[in-house]
């Protein structure tokens, strides 16, 4: 199997060159790097890779320059998957980036650069065509209250399971890390689809977009 081909995107040359060494460390084919959002979407129309690494914060502007080339990317090259490394545990950043689609994409913050294992197991499920949502951006979305909530019902073993789905968790990720069994995970989340009305939303990454979908307007 061939090697996955990702591009790495970040104005800090050391952060970028450590990211690219450790991921090819990781198996990962690093076809090439970006230090501004300009040179990030021309570099990613050359070598069409297979998922771009993406700051948030990047020139020219210095504002979220990279998320905003990462749109660009997810609107113009569908075969090139996303995932953004951010500082800021900003929810609309995350939003924005999924738009109206939650496949193939990620948003975790640099923190979980430290932890190699899960930013590839990252990188990997989007390239899958999976999603990759940071634990602490999910739980700040889940655990939101207003006189409204549509979370309000939910039980708290149903949050979990929620935050873990929005996450891109599988039924059987989701059994693993809260040890009960896949059929008690698939109850769960019947139950919080039934509560949010989103039971007839089919697939794993429709099913995580149809769960921040619901966020979005909480």
């Amino acid at each position: 199997m061939a090697a996955l081909r990702v591009l790495v995107a970040d104005d800090n040359a050391l952060l970028r060159q450590g990211l690219a060494r450790l991921l090819e460390d990781a198996g990962i084919a690093v076809v090439a790097e970006a230090g501004d959002a300009e040179e990030l979407l021309r570099k990613a129309r050359a070598h069409r890779p297979d998922v771009a690494l993406v700051d948030v914060q990047m020139p020219p502007d210095g504002t979220d320059d990279g998320l905003r080339a990462a749109r660009e990317i997810r609107a113009t090259l569908p075969a090139t998957k996303v995932v953004v490394l951010s500082q800021f545990l900003e929810e609309r950043y995350a939003l924005d980036l999924i738009g109206d689609d939650a496949s193939g994409v990620g948003y975790l913050l640099k923190d979980r650069v430290a932890d190699v294992g899960a930013l590839v197991e990252a990188i990997e499920r989007v390239a899958a065509g999976g999603s990759a949502l940071d634990p602490e951006v999910v739980a700040r979305m889940v655990g939101r209250r207003r006189a409204d909530d549509p979370l309000a019902d939910l039980t708290p073993r149903e949050r979990e399971v929620l935050t873990l789905m929005a996450e891109g968790k599988s039924n059987r990720g989701i059994a693993a890390l809260l040890q009960i069994t896949p059929a008690a995970v698939d109850k769960h989340a019947t139950r919080v689809f039934d509560k949010l009305g989103l039971g007839d939303e089919p697939g794993e990454h429709r099913r995580v977009m149809a769960v921040l979908t619901r966020l979005r307007a909480s």
